[in-house]
Order: C-alpha cells, then structure tokens, then sequence
C-alpha cells in the first residue's frame, strides 16, 4: 500500500524526483516558462503548460483554452482525478478513444523514471537504440561518457540488482508512475490525494488493468506491453526470465516425443 510507502526509500525517490524531472523538463527547446526549479514545485502541475499537458487527463484536450482555465478553476465539467489516464503514460501524449490501449504506458519521461529508479540515474539519459549496459556495470562505472564519482557510485546503486530484479513487474511500473505524477504536481509534500487526485487509485488502476485481464485478448495485449518493457529496460539481459522459451514446442521436445 502506498500508505505504507512513507518510508526512506520511497521518500528518497520522491526527494530526488524533485529534481530531477525538473531537469529534464528544462533541456526541452524552446525551455518551459515559467521556469521549473529544481526545489519550488509552485510553477508546475497546472501552472505551467509543459507540466500542466502532461498531467491533464487525456478525456480533456490540453490545448483548449477553456479546457486549462476549467481544470485551473476546479470547474465540475473537467474535475481532474484517478478515474482517467494522465497524458504522459501514453506514447507521445496521444490518446485515442477509439483505441484507447494503443500506446498505453509506453510513455518516454515514464520509461525514464522508471530506469532512473530502478536501473541507474546513468540508464535513463541514454537515448533510443543506444546500447544498454547490464545494471550491474550501470552501478559501478555508468555509461563511459558519464563517470560517477566513487561517492555517488555508493550512494547510488542499482536497485534492480539489489532486489534481484530480473524483470519489470507491473507493481514498479505503477510505482514509477506515482513518482512520476506527483514530481510533475505543484504539490510540495508528499499526500495520497492532492486535491481529487488519489494516488493510490492511480496505483490501483495500472496494477488491475495490468495484472488482471479479462479476456485472453487483453492477456496478450498485456503480455507484448511487458515484453516492450523488459527489452527497453534489460534488453537481451535476463531474457529467459521475462520471455522463457517454451521448450515443448520446440523441435528437440518434438522429436523425443516421436521416440
């Protein structure tokens, strides 16, 4: 329960979350304006277009006027909470009604935090199609254009290798995604709700529409979504314990069968 994630792991990511995000927000071109610091969360959420698009719910179009100064307004018509998708789960914000899955948390600054809180700080700067060092080197050298120190090598280490992480879980994703959406927040200290938000629903709602399929369709829709993960984040690392081969299937198991 998130409730019970008010520990020093949890706050730590939120604390350097903060900061983070914030940075990577600011390397856009043209940047954000107003500006989003680092420690003063007051000019994101919905102060701020480049926060404020990719927190919207994706039921309301950002780019309307009147969409923004409802939400900002707390107008009853575009109420703001866990019952819909924020933008940025989605691949480049796009949300379609009449495909709403297409694109569903494959969203870029989501695969991002995630690798920053489970891989590497180093792991989540590394552009598409770069390849991926095991987690295992990520912690002690970082990506060769990128040292650490030895100090911040011991502060930071990999916490996938540390939980023994083989492959991504549904509840990280989740994780990361509550992490995500409160550092993009103008709120300033941690709360389940802020405002009608529940983060916790939020939680709720990745990890059932994730873990509980209700048709052998929705299943396999899932099992791609996490296959896409698993290469993203290991790529051809620790494959035979996120997509095993089904041996039976295969041409030996077939032929001993024929024996």
């Amino acid at each position: 329960q998130l409730n019970k994630g008010a520990d020093g792991a949890r706050a730590d990511d939120t604390t350097r979350l903060k900061v983070t995000v914030a940075s990577w927000l600011m390397q856009q071109n043209p940047p954000p304006n107003p500006v989003i610091q680092g420690q003063n969360k007051i000019c994101r959420g919905f102060n701020n277009n480049a926060t404020g698009r990719l927190i919207c719910p994706v039921d309301y179009d950002w780019n309307d006027p009147i969409v923004q100064q409802g939400i900002r307004d707390y107008h009853p018509d575009y109420r703001v909470t866990a019952h819909s998708w924020p933008a940025f789960v989605y691949k480049d914000e796009a949300y379609d009604p009449l495909n709403p899955t297409k694109g569903l948390f494959q969203g870029t600054l989501l695969l991002k935090t995630f690798k920053y809180i489970f891989t590497s700080p180093t792991s989540a700067e590394m552009e598409e199609g770069q390849e991926q060092l095991s987690p295992e080197l990520l912690s002690t050298q970082g990506h060769p254009k990128q040292r650490r120190t030895d100090g911040e090598r011991r502060t930071r280490c990999d916490v996938a290798g540390l939980l023994n992480m083989k492959s991504v879980h549904p509840r990280s994703i989740a994780y990361a995604a509550v992490q995500l959406r409160f550092a993009l927040s103008s709120t300033g200290s941690w709360r389940v709700i802020d405002d009608e938000f529940n983060h916790q629903e939020f939680y709720d709602n990745i990890v059932d529409f994730l873990e509980l399929s209700a048709t052998s369709d929705a299943a396999k829709e899932v099992e791609d979504l996490l296959l896409w993960w698993n290469r993203k984040v290991f790529g051809r690392k620790h494959v035979s314990t996120y997509r095993p081969q089904r041996v039976e299937q295969l041409s030996v198991a077939r032929c001993s069968g024929r024996r």
